[in-house]
């Protein structure tokens, strides 16, 4: 079964997993505030799944969420076209995510998930704080 017909499945080929425009955004303003990072990394124990962004010294995990393919409570949307596949499909997206967080915890990560439709400099100001945090020696202010 797929999605529904060819024309909603090409769209689906030419969406971008990746180096998306609120990604970048996040990543140009941590970028600007001195932190460093590595994209894409393979999460572990996981390699077909990648952290979007990783901080892997202080091992926090970033994740930059599409409101419709993980399932925002605010923005997502299910088709009425094929709605059957695609329940299953986005229920499985969710699943995954879940899934990654445990893997990632377990391993003594930080996973931070943000949805797409959040403000780049929230999101920035929350990971650089987290990240901030993990780098201070412990029992100092």
């Amino acid at each position: 079964m797929t999605s529904s017909s060819p024309t909603a499945s090409a769209r689906m080929r030419r969406q971008s997993s990746r180096d998306t425009g609120p990604e970048i955004a996040v990543r140009r303003l941590l970028h600007a505030a001195g932190l460093r990072y590595r994209v894409n990394v393979p999460v572990p124990g996981a390699p077909r799944r990648t952290i979007d962004i990783s901080f892997g010294k202080v091992k926090v995990a970033v994740f930059m969420d599409g409101c419709f393919w993980h399932g925002c409570p605010q923005h997502a949307t299910r088709p009425k076209a094929n709605a059957e596949w695609w329940r299953i499909k986005l229920n499985k997206n969710m699943a995954r995510d879940l899934d990654t967080n445990d893997r990632l915890r377990a391993e003594g990560w930080t996973v931070l998930r943000f949805w797409e439709h959040e403000h780049a400099k929230d999101v920035a100001r929350e990971i650089a704080a987290v990240v901030a945090s993990k780098r201070e020696p412990l029992g100092k202010p």
